[in-house]
């Protein structure tokens, strides 16, 4: 279904596209020269798309007979300079996590995107956040990071493409985008652009052939007496750099808020609609999103603690982010859970009778 609109200014049309095909399409736009990928739901709609449209550009597309092949093709891609994805959900990016580790320690510039679903184990193909741990702590050995986006909109998962490759090539680290089973599957109006690039570090790290220059060498063995500890001391300075540019966040209604709830991705269009809901029965609720998971915008919640009486953290899971929210909190005032795991999925009324609670003493709060 398409809609016409304003294409001056390289503005697309409005289209209706599930996340999944959104977010493949908008790396194309934004200049993916390959992609690698195994099936799995609920993300199977990106490799089927990126299985036509990638060779329509004349750009590499490669089923992979796993998803340990994948991710240690895109280290290769990406080691030549080229921007490289893959994207999988729970169970295949647990198999990933080795690459990641050693694209980390390599310093290459990759983009992961998993459409979580549940778990642990091959669980379900039910949506998910259960793998934000996984995301927001690395995943795999070593000390690294890896920057995590958490878009709860198609338009947003698509417009976080571009912000990908671009962070990736400017830190030469890995971005994971963490969407789940209900964003992938979703249909939503999105406008879909080739944007410019900002102005980005040249690649010249990359292995192009060496004739006329010194070779390069992108390697994550470090075997001389103190060069492992000290590249790990430079990652760590990147990883504080992109801590102190990189962090966002979106806050609605919170100005006169007496409860603050703090959610992400899909459960926080839950919570937004339960926030309005509670204003109509004139509870002051609001609502803080993380969209950079990591890194997590801690300041901006450790002031709102400063102001606000009680937080709520709501997510698709027994509890994962809530561990962040109360780091950035430190103890200033009581942080509750609301949760579901396993492919359960919080209604808005689960979520605005928990809000209801919280206007009652804490011994009576939903747990």
């Amino acid at each position: 279904m398409r809609e016409k609109g304003d294409t001056s200014n390289g503005v697309s049309e409005r289209t209706l596209r599930c996340g999944n095909e959104a977010l493949a399409e908008a790396a194309v736009l934004a200049g993916l020269d390959a992609y690698f990928g195994y099936p799995i739901t609920p993300q199977n709609e990106v490799t089927a798309y990126m299985s036509k449209r990638m060779p329509e550009q004349g750009r590499v597309f490669i089923q992979s007979e796993s998803e340990l092949a994948a991710i240690n093709m895109v280290f290769g891609a990406s080691a030549t300079g080229k921007r490289a994805m893959t994207s999988s959900s729970s169970p295949g990016i647990s198999l990933m996590q080795e690459g990641m580790s050693y694209l980390a320690g390599a310093e290459l510039p990759a983009v992961v995107v998993n459409v979580m679903r549940g778990g642990p184990g091959l669980g379900n193909i039910a949506p998910s956040q259960g793998d934000y741990f996984q995301a927001t702590r690395g995943g795999g050995h070593g000390d690294y990071r890896t920057i995590v986006l958490g878009p709860s909109t198609v338009q947003e998962l698509a417009d976080c493409m571009p912000l990908a490759f671009d962070l990736a090539d400017k830190y030469r680290m890995t971005v994971v985008v963490l969407a789940d089973g209900i964003l992938g599957q979703m249909m939503e109006p999105v406008v879909l652009q080739e944007k410019p690039r900002p102005e980005l570090p040249p690649k010249d790290w990359a292995l192009t052939g060496a004739q006329g220059r010194e070779q390069n060498i992108v390697r994550s063995l470090w075997l001389k007496e103190g060069a492992l500890e000290e590249h790990n001391y430079k990652l760590q300075a990147k990883y504080r750099q992109v801590q102190e540019t990189e962090v966002r966040c979106e806050d609605y209604k919170i100005d006169d808020a007496d409860i603050i709830v703090i959610a992400y991705g899909v459960a926080a269009r839950i919570v937004r609609s339960a926030v309005n809901r509670a204003r109509q029965e004139g509870v002051k609720a609001g609502l803080i999103r993380p969209i950079t998971l990591w890194p997590f915008p801690h300041e901006q919640i450790s002031r709102a603690a400063e102001e606000f009486r009680i937080f709520l953290t709501v997510e698709m899971s027994c509890g994962q982010m809530v561990e962040d929210v109360k780091l950035a909190v430190a103890g200033k005032v009581p942080v509750l859970f609301y949760g579901r795991p396993g492919g359960g999925i919080p209604t808005v009324d689960d979520v605005l009778e928990n809000i209801r609670q919280l206007t009652l003493p804490l011994k009576r709060l939903v747990p």
